[in-house]
């Protein structure tokens, strides 16, 4: 077999349910430049071999020992001891229900729906099931009640077996607090079953393919300790292999790159989407080219940025089309999340992700890295080009589900793209990301439900116009209500993303946000949302002005990752406490609980009165007719 130029790698973990989008790109652009590229999924590789009759078994045994040996120093859950005593039944029906999770055996679901699976903590949330999926549901019933086994048996390896495990991340606050570089050191040392499943799925792909250079991406800090893992079992099993990370982690978190250390597992660390500094150090190691593009790598003992800025970036109608080939597109595992409904689509069935842009149109969020390439450097690409990428994508996944996992999709490339997408009858389903544009209007939030739309999400962020305005995000709640509305009456999903936090936000603008977003779902312009706290990054208008936006920064002490930052806000609330309540309240709301309840019962403390009329948003839309 003829060695292999590039082999891409997506480390544990990501979702479950489709491959994340990195490494298709890659392999879809540099193979349209002559090399020859294949990818592994090495996250699902290692969920499925972990969820496996054998794997469980493992696991279990393991388990068993480690439970015996600190028995006196560490005292299990019953839970953990639960799932231990019904161990061969969770092996018995393994298999089973990952084949019904796969879509391999839809028959099984009569099985579950009578009570087969064994059942530990997980199973104390289920509630009345015709009230989640009717009477008819038997294959949404079956698909949650899988959910929760699988579920059962992710906790019990997080207290039992390691630590470090979930789902979708791995030692995730390991990453996200990586301040040091010997911390990450130390716990490479540690070995568990999972961390031996995944080394030996890498070595037998390597055997397979034989590469030349292997390239990781590391999108998230769940994947940070697993990267370099699998990087150290590269270099001290095949040296002769030229290792290089990227990713969205490392675009944020590394640009101020000094650790020489990491040189020992990595060869070169390349930023930003990768087309062009992975193209250029392809041919600088496999042609003798001596031009790289920002990459770094260790020159003398010290690490070396190497820019060369004047290099033009490809734009977005040259990055080629996705290519899905080396994936295992029917293994993926389809599970169910009735909690929210957006985070239901995203996991429920497998997306292929695309993009319709690089880059954000807008770029001027106070909150978000535009100085990074990702963001600030934006690029379209024409409708038949994208129609064109689409068909060549349903062709080979045989799926006809897409994600376009735009920063923010432009009104006028949807618009163009609906037209496409209608005028080739390609019948897709698709959603993407958007921002709240006055440009949606229903004429084209109609386009575009007939051209496949289900669902958008969107910032509303901070729902106040005196900060959506500070923010610079360029939408009121005038607006808002009447895109959402736009979109509701086309038949369109709306999900939300919501933020608290923001620099002199108070704990009035607090309330009055949550009484603007109750009164949203109250007139069902949403369906679907989501808090989060507001952080600050080095690379976003705040980290570099944090005066403008009446904030200070805490001089970091971070050496290895440099990204988030601390920041004192004097004017602003005691955030953190408004937590729990904002959660609460917004849990209820989406499942259309609470709407008329008083803000305060949300709440385990006094809050302030809110400002905003009960009818602020029904009067808007009745202004709007």
């Amino acid at each position: 077999m003829s060695q292999t130029d590039l082999l891409l790698i997506t480390p544990p973990f990501v979702q479950l349910n489709t491959p994340y989008p990195a490494t298709t790109s890659l392999k879809g652009f540099l193979q349209e430049h002559g090399f020859n590229v294949a990818q592994l999924d090495l996250s699902i590789a290692c969920i499925l071999e972990l969820l496996s009759a054998d794997g469980l078994k493992t696991i279990f045994d393991f388990a068993s020992k480690n439970i015996e040996r600190q028995s006196k120093n560490k005292k299990y859950s019953t839970n953990a001891q639960k799932i231990l005593q019904s161990k061969d039944e969770y092996i018995r029906y393994i298999d089973a229900v990952i084949h019904f999770l796969q879509g391999k055996d839809n028959t099984f679901a009569y099985s579950i729906i009578n009570g087969v699976l064994p059942e530990a903590e997980r199973f104390n949330i289920q509630q009345d099931l015709e009230w989640y999926f009717g009477t008819d549901g038997i294959h949404d019933k079956a698909k949650f009640l899988a959910t929760l086994f699988i579920e059962d048996i992710g906790d019990f390896i997080t207290e039992c077996v390691d630590n470090r495990f979930g789902f979708s991340r791995y030692a995730e606050q390991i990453g996200l607090n990586a301040n040091r570089f010997q911390t990450i050191l130390d716990e490479l040392k540690i070995n568990t079953p999972i961390t031996q499943i995944m080394c030996d799925i890498l070595d037998k792909s390597i055997k397979k393919h034989q590469p030349k250079i292997i390239g990781i991406t590391i999108p998230f800090p769940g994947n940070l300790l697993m990267a370099l893992k699998s990087a150290e079992f590269i270099k001290i099993n095949y040296p002769q292999i030229s290792v290089v990370i990227g990713g969205g982690f490392v675009n944020t978190e590394l640009r101020q790159l000094n650790e020489a250390s990491l040189f020992k597992w990595v060869d070169n660390v390349c930023l930003d989407d990768g087309e062009l500094s992975l193209l250029k150090l392809l041919n600088h190691i496999l042609k003798g080219e001596e031009k790289l593009v920002r990459t770094f790598k260790l020159e003398q003992g010290k690490v070396a940025y190497i820019d060369n800025a004047d290099e033009k970036d490809f734009i977005h109608e040259n990055g080629g089309t996705p290519d899905y080939e080396g994936l295992p597109l029917n293994d993926y595992i389809s599970v169910c999340e009735t909690t929210n409904p957006m985070h239901n689509l995203w996991t429920n069935g497998r997306w292929n992700k695309m993009t319709l842009a690089h880059g954000c149109y807008w770029h001027r969020c106070a909150f978000c890295d535009i100085s990074l390439d990702y963001i600030k450097r934006y690029s379209s690409a024409e409708a038949t080009v994208l129609c064109d990428r689409i068909e060549a994508i349903i062709k080979q996944t045989g799926q006809r589900g897409f994600h376009f996992t735009d920063e923010a999709a432009p009104p006028a490339v949807l618009k163009k793209l609906a037209e496409e997408i209608i005028r080739r009858k390609l019948g897709i389903t698709w959603w993407t990301n958007i921002r709240f544009e006055k440009s949606f209007t229903f004429k084209l939030c109609e386009l575009l439900a007939e051209s496949g739309c289900v669902a958008v999400s969107g910032g509303l962020e901070v729902a106040s116009n005196r900060l959506l305005e500070k923010m610079e995000k360029g939408i009121t709640i005038e607006q808002l209500a009447k895109v959402t509305t736009a979109f509701r009456n086309s038949g369109i999903m709306i999900h939300a993303y919501l933020m608290y936090g923001f620099p002199t936000q108070t704990a009035q603008e607090t309330i009055d946000s949550l009484e603007i977003v109750r009164q949203l779902f109250e007139q069902k312009l949403l369906q679907s949302a989501f808090w989060h706290r507001f952080a600050m990054t080095v690379h976003s208008p705040i980290g570099m002005n944090p005066s403008k936006y009446g904030v200070a920064r805490i001089p970091a002490k971070n050496s290895f990752t440099q990204n988030g930052c601390e920041h004192i806000d004097k004017l602003g609330c005691d955030h953190e406490k408004f937590s729990k309540g904002l959660t609460k309240a917004l849990y209820n709301f989406i499942h259309d609980n609470g709407i008329n309840f008083n803000l305060q019962d949300w709440f385990d403390f006094k809050i302030p009165n809110t400002k905003i009329p009960p009818n602020y948003i029904a009067q808007m839309l009745k202004n709007n007719k």
